[in-house]
């Protein structure tokens, strides 16, 4: 792939990701009110606000404050800046490798954007599932850095050299 159509792939992904992240948790903010549960589609989703202190499912809210910014903030931003530079430079990539490193950057980057705006923490409002079943609270970052990882392990299983046979 060309240097430009590279980069305009990974702008256009990491530009369109964060802007909708950024702008569904600033209506979020704006909308809802905290403990208030909204159900839609007979409660398969459901929209309340949260602010997550921790990462995925509140894993480390129970840090200092100081540690947390270590790991999710200078940690992530580490990490972000990685998957830009190899989305970016890494000639060996396919397309759909540099889309889902991309995704993952721009995941990063979007709570990333909120722990540094809001205290550490991260804007949370979306809720899934069935009956009792149910997901924890996430946001658009979060929806779009599982896209990356699944597409990521689905592109690495394609690349994959064939299983040997055994007689």
């Amino acid at each position: 792939m060309r240097r430009l159509s590279r980069l305009l792939l990974v702008a256009t992904l990491l530009f369109g990701c964060v802007g909708c992240d950024q702008l569904t948790k600033s209506f979020a903010r704006a909308h809802l009110v905290p403990g208030v549960v909204a159900s839609y589609a007979h409660d398969t989703v459901r929209v309340v606000y949260a602010q997550n202190p921790g990462a995925f499912l509140s894993m480390g809210a129970g840090m200092s404050p100081a540690m947390r910014a270590v790991l999710f903030q200078g940690g992530v931003g580490l990490v972000v800046l990685g998957l830009l530079i190899a989305a970016l430079l890494w000639r060996r990539l396919r397309p759909p490798q540099i889309v889902a490193l991309s995704l993952l950057a721009a995941s990063g980057l979007g709570n990333l954007i909120d722990r540094l705006a809001r205290d550490g923490q991260v804007t949370d409002f979306l809720n899934l599932g069935l009956g009792n079943l149910r997901t924890g609270i996430f946001n658009v970052a979060d929806v779009v850095g599982v896209a990356g990882a699944l597409m990521l392990l689905l592109v690495r299983r394609d690349n994959a050299p064939p299983e040997p046979s055994h007689p």
